[in-house]
């Protein structure tokens, strides 16, 4: 290319480049704030409301359940995080705990007021006591859960005695209550699994001394040992009675400590 052919190019591409930037710059439209912009107008007038707030908490759906007994099935098609709301007295499967767990529902009792969960077990010797107090924590507003046995047929204490001190002890029930013939095989029984505190009461007095002193979460019973009404009064004492003051939990802690001991690894 000539110079002043090149010179020429150059000079044609400084003068564009001039021209550009001097040229006038269209105002910038002010950008609208999110949080003061007007709401879209909607139809018939006024302003469309505000988006819903995210919702906050669990979130639980409710499932009311009607029936008398609830069983795993009549939970097998509800949605996990479901608040399940069953009627005082309502008989639960012993199934139905893992349910609860596995799917994390919530289980309740319609108008609950805070009371412990219970789970209750028998032999046949105490199968008539034991539907006595499933009645009993039924009139209080208490949940319980049934273990069997579910007749007088003879049946191995061992067995009952130790499905209930499972429940307490993993969890799965706060409390429980285990009825045979002199309440004496299923204290021992239920006090062979780790963590549980059984006691076997026969009056006001130790019902409350075992809740008191000895932060006991198993309550056993004789159903041959007991009338009724007494037995009435040795339950409602021993729910009664909350864990006592600190001396009390120290010397629970070294019977636990105690226990840790023989437990292998």
């Amino acid at each position: 290319m000539e110079p002043d052919s090149l010179r020429q190019l150059i000079q044609e591409i400084v003068r564009r480049e001039v021209e550009r930037v001097q040229a006038p710059v269209a105002p910038i439209a002010p950008v609208a704030s999110v949080a003061s912009a007007a709401p879209p107008p909607v139809a018939g007038g006024g302003t469309a409301p505000a988006p819903a707030s995210p919702p906050t908490g669990n979130c639980l759906r409710e499932f009311r359940f009607a029936g008398k007994v609830l069983t795993a099935s009549d939970l097998a098609e509800i949605a996990p995080q479901t608040d399940v709301v069953i009627a005082p007295g309502t008989i639960v499967s012993p199934l139905v705990h893992d349910v609860v767990r596995e799917r994390r529902l919530r289980l309740r009792v319609e108008g609950d007021t805070g009371h412990p969960t219970i789970a209750v077990g028998s032999d046949h010797g105490g199968f008539a006591l034991k539907e006595a107090v499933k009645r009993w924590l039924q009139e209080w507003g208490y949940l319980f859960f049934d273990y069997g046995t579910h007749t007088d047929s003879a049946v191995d204490y061992p067995e009952f005695a130790h499905k209930v001190a499972r429940a307490v002890a993993d969890n799965h029930q706060d409390l429980g209550i285990i009825v045979d013939g002199a309440g004496i095989g299923s204290c021992i029984a239920a006090n062979k699994v780790p963590g549980i505190r059984a006691a076997l009461c026969h009056d006001a007095a130790t019902a409350r001394n075992s809740r008191e002193h000895n932060y006991a979460n198993v309550l056993t019973l004789g159903g041959r040992m007991l009338q009724p009404a007494d037995a009435m009064v040795v339950v409602r004492t021993w729910l009664d009675t909350p864990y006592g003051e600190e001396r009390h939990a120290r010397r629970v802690r070294l019977i636990g400590e105690i226990e840790k001991k023989y437990l292998k690894d």
